[in-house]
């Protein structure tokens, strides 16, 4: 029996949807007692051994894994330190290590724990008290997930050897952008980044050319560089709603590439569309101070193969109305079934 019970490509879709993901875990019904190679704090289901069940038991601090387990999860507990020796039966075979939810501290982290877990491949460490990332020696580690903690740097070279990473998330943390220059290479894998609800001040730089998405919302952003997204050819999905977007910030098309299929810019300062390219099929605008329409942003030309495939538009909360659309948006716009302005 599998413990992975979201396929990679249902997380990635679901993160396209939703800007906050959470593994898939549901307690285990345990029939009977646990099987015998099991803490006796926790439950280890007969029918899944190899997983130990340690999460909402008020541990405040880690117990010794036995060996044979590969996922354990201890969130929601008060969990506030790490003693070495814990993971010594585990160091090549623990898989999913989750600690969500604790309070835990880098300095209550012991050397020769988390920091020889050679086999990791999931690492959970969110609402703690981290200050710096905790990162595994592991070279098969495919999802970190580091949220609401107090993150204020992220060391380049952390993830130098984690080409088989595809996930980060590491929102609602103090990281600026300075903090993290160089922080992503490395990752040749990556698929999703989040950064928001952080301190940034431009969009991450160094990021490999593999992402498909990448959130920033809830920071200080104000411009975009020239060619941002021509690093990122596979880009699919890129939020930076909730910034200090001004149109002066926002280069010539600097948002015309092929890739992009959704575009959120809502809750700026942008007082005119920004140039788009005609395969974008969603785009958030609400909330900001566009007070025009111009159809060169959505098409430079209108044929009958040349139109924009935007599908959703919202332009609510702006100052323009339906009555300020052009008179050609409709040959323009033509598969746009939702034009919000109210």
């Amino acid at each position: 029996m599998s413990p992975l019970r979201v396929p990679l490509l249902a997380v990635l879709v679901s993160m396209a949807l939703c800007q906050y993901y959470d593994y898939d875990y549901q307690p285990v019904s345990v029939l009977g007692p646990s099987g015998p190679n099991c803490n006796q704090e926790c439950d280890c289901p007969v029918n899944f051994p190899t997983a130990m069940y340690c999460d909402n038991r008020k541990l405040k601090f880690v117990p010794v894994v036995p060996t044979g387990i590969k996922y354990l999860y201890l969130q929601n507990n008060m969990i506030e330190e790490i003693k070495a020796g814990v993971f010594d039966n585990v160091t090549a075979d623990l898989r999913w290590l989750v600690l969500d939810n604790n309070q835990l501290t880098n300095a209550k982290i012991a050397k020769g724990t988390i920091d020889k877990l050679s086999g990791l491949e999931k690492l959970y460490f969110s609402y703690n008290n981290l200050t710096e990332p905790i990162i595994p020696p592991s070279k098969s580690l495919d999802e970190l997930k580091m949220t609401h903690n107090k993150l204020s740097k992220f060391p380049s070279g952390l993830l130098t050897d984690k080409e088989n990473l595809t996930s980060i998330n590491l929102q609602h943390n103090q990281l600026t952008s300075e903090s993290i220059t160089g922080a992503f290479k490395g990752s040749k894998k990556l698929l999703s980044l989040d950064v928001s609800h952080n301190k940034l001040k431009k969009l991450p730089a160094g990021v490999p050319s593999s992402l498909e998405i990448l959130y920033a919302d809830y920071n200080d952003i104000d411009s975009i560089g020239a060619g941002y997204l021509n690093k990122l050819p596979s880009l699919q999905y890129l939020r930076i709603s909730h910034n200090k977007l001004v149109d002066s910030g926002i280069p010539a098309g600097v948002f015309n590439v092929t890739s992009l299929v959704e575009l959120d810019l809502s809750f700026n300062k942008l007082q005119s569309i920004p140039e788009i390219n005609e395969q974008l099929e969603q785009l958030y605008l609400q909330a900001n101070e566009i007070n025009k329409i111009d159809m060169s942003s959505f098409c430079k030309f209108i044929g009958p193969i040349n139109f924009s495939r935007l599908k959703h538009l919202r332009l609510d909360a702006n100052n323009v109305t339906y009555s300020n659309m052009p008179h050609d948006s409709a040959n323009c716009l033509r598969q746009a079934s939702d034009i919000m302005f109210e």
